[in-house]
Parts: C-alpha cells; sequence; structure tokens
C-alpha cells in the first residue's frame, strides 16, 4: 500500500475547505483506497492530509490525469504545500485498513534514521514501541511506513485526544533509552491532527 501524506500551510482556511470537500470524486478513482485529514493542534492553519493507494502505479496513473482538475478548486489557498511518498511496511495493531469513522485524532511521527541505523531502528519499531502503542486502549490502529532516503512515519489513530494523552507506557524516556533512539535518528518531527469528517473519502 502507498501512504501520501501532505502538509499544507492554510492562508484561506474556507476557500481551502470547500476544495478539500471536491476530493470526495476519489471515491470513483481506481486504486484508490481512503483518504482523510484535518488541522493540527498545535499549528493553527496547518492542515494535514492523508491518502491511501493500492499501489504506486495506481496513484501515478491519478496523478498523470485526474488531480489537476480536483486541486484546481484548491488554488491559492495554501503558501505551502509538502507532499511525501511512503510505502507500507508493518501494521502497528493487525489488520490495519484506512478507516476514520470510530477515530477523532491522527498522530504522525516522522523520522530521518542513520543510514547504517534502519534495521537497529526498524526492529525497536517492532520489538519496543510497537507493542507499546498498540496496548494502549485508546489506540484503534496505525502503520509504520519507510520513504527513499531513510526516512520513516508512524501514524497512529486514536479515539480522542484525551484517549492519546493517556500513552504513557513505562515512561516515554524509558522506552527511547531501551530503542537506543539517539543513536538512530538524525531528526523528529510530527504532527497531532484533529479530524475534519467533511474531508474524509
Amino acid at each position: 500500500m502507498l501512504f501520501k501524506w501532505i502538509r499544507c500551510e492554510v492562508a484561506d482556511r474556507n476557500r481551502f475547505d470547500r476544495g478539500q470537500r471536491r476530493w470526495a470524486e476519489l471515491a470513483d478513482v481506481r486504486g484508490f483506497k481512503g483518504q482523510a485529514g484535518g488541522w493540527s493542534r498545535e499549528r493553527p492553519g496547518q492542515a494535514h492530509i492523508f491518502g491511501f493507494w493500492e499501489s504506486r502505479a495506481f496513484y501515478d496513473s491519478f496523478m498523470a490525469r485526474t488531480h489537476d482538475r480536483l486541486a484546481a478548486a484548491q488554488a491559492g489557498s495554501c503558501t505551502e504545500v509538502r507532499t511525501t511518498l511512503f510505502d507500507h511496511r508493518f501494521d502497528v495493531k493487525t489488520g490495519f485498513e484506512p478507516l476514520f469513522h470510530d477515530v477523532d485524532l491522527v498522530r504522525i511521527a516522522h523520522t530521518r534514521v542513520r543510514p547504517e541505523r534502519v534495521e537497529h531502528f526498524t526492529l525497536a519499531q517492532r520489538r519496543i514501541w510497537n507493542p507499546a502503542m498498540a496496548g494502549s486502549p485508546g489506540m484503534v490502529r496505525g502503520f509504520f511506513a519507510e520513504a527513499p532516503g531513510s526516512e520513516f512515519l508512524v501514524l497512529s489513530m486514536w479515539q480522542s485526544a484525551a484517549e492519546r494523552g493517556k500513552y504513557r507506557p513505562e515512561g516515554l524516556h524509558r522506552l527511547s533509552t531501551r530503542a537506543e533512539a539517539e543513536d538512530d535518528l538524525l531528526g523528529l518531527d510530527g504532527a497531532m491532527v484533529e479530524l475534519e469528517p467533511s474531508w474524509t473519502v
């Protein structure tokens, strides 16, 4: 599965919102699996969109044929748009599906990893971080994905911000120490995104 993460610095919120609703037409595009998005809790005016495709081939076909027409409805509403494509590697909980009806919050953890530490980082994600996150009652589903250049992303879906706030298993510092995160990482950022239901396709 191909995952598309879009970060938008929005200048005209109303225009952006109206344009985002136009993406409902994606439902009829071959190879499309789902899309959702919302507003950053930490950065007012920053929107995040999450798109899912069966394969890169289906995504490339969409970009060549349909994308520009749909995107035209949002032209001029953003000052900056950043897009990154990731390949799904494994689930945080089993059986991930791009469904959003039962979640209110999405957490993105985005990392750049030292090339020589990629294998260790991936193993630590499987053995340390995934079990801790999957054991949190408010976490519904999630996955781990990779982009070229030793870039990784963990997307987790939560019932609510309150439930995400309870995620403090063993103390995050202790987990980070066990995972040897400081030795693995070149950079770490992310976002807490409150979903806008009208953007879900």
